[in-house]
């Protein structure tokens, strides 16, 4: 299992200062859903629980271990990442590709085992692109594409996922599939964690939520307690119906506060 805790974190970026002071701890078997507008700060906070940037101040604690301190193959086997926005440049086999996730467990010029392509099939599975074998993923939809690089992430069997805008290219549909995935993950003892815009999604599927706004965690609970219309109203800048559907919110948001 992996914990993970951001002690006063701080990121700058050139003379911006993308993420200020955050402190969080997040444990095993919760999916925890990163929220807020855009360029709140979410996807430089994640690249810095990864150790993809170098903080300003503060430090990241993986299993108790500072991430500035552990190799890159250490934080990939402990880890699992599926960016945002991901280009492909290479006419990669969609199998070759889900294939990559195994290399954090492989040493140089060795091959895959069987266990490493069963565990390839299995991520393929839960992803729903078993169907996409033999296809070149460069020929793929934008929507096919995601779900062949979430099951990259998934192939590399760490129990902890974090997810940037995992929803981006997808239909409702695999929305769904791919927001019950990372939730019977959560369930099954993993650590996850996700960057959402869909706060309805979000709110539907979380067990909790931090919202951050200029680079600062400005609230940080369950989706009802961080999903109120004062909250919106004052991070978002919009209003919003909020319905309850048992104890889930739904969120509709209805235009700008004026």
């Amino acid at each position: 299992m992996v914990t993970i805790v951001a002690e006063g974190l701080s990121v700058r970026l050139g003379r911006h200062a993308a993420v200020r002071n955050v402190g969080v701890t997040m444990v095993p078997g919760t999916l925890v859903g990163v929220i807020g507008p855009n360029g709140a700060g979410k996807s430089t906070l994640i690249r810095a629980l990864l150790g993809l940037v170098k903080p300003e101040a503060g430090q990241v604690l993986i299993d108790g271990r500072d991430v500035a301190r552990l190799d890159r193959q250490s934080v990939a086997k402990s880890v699992a990442y599926l960016p945002q926005g991901q280009t492909l440049h290479w006419p990669l086999g969609v199998e070759r590709l889900v294939a990559l996730g195994r290399l954090p467990h492989l040493g140089p010029l060795s091959r895959l085992s069987a266990d490493d392509e069963a565990v390839i099939e299995a991520a393929m599975a839960r992803a729903d692109v078993l169907h996409l074998k033999g296809r070149v993923a460069t020929e793929l939809s934008g929507g096919e594409r995601a779900r062949v690089l979430l099951a990259r992430a998934l192939a590399v069997g760490a129990r902890a996922l974090i997810a940037d805008e995992p929803l981006a290219a997808l239909d409702p549909g695999h929305q769904i599939d791919v927001m019950d995935l990372l939730r019977t993950e959560a369930r099954g003892g993993a650590l996850v964690v996700t960057v959402l815009h869909d706060l309805s999604m979000a709110a539907r599927y979380c067990d909790r939520l931090l919202l951050m706004e200029d680079g600062a965690l400005v609230a940080d609970g369950t989706p009802m307690d961080v999903l109120t219309p004062d909250i919106l109203a004052r991070v978002y800048g919009v209003t919003a119906r909020i319905e309850r559907d048992g104890d889930v919110p739904l969120i509709l948001p209805m235009g700008r506060v004026r």
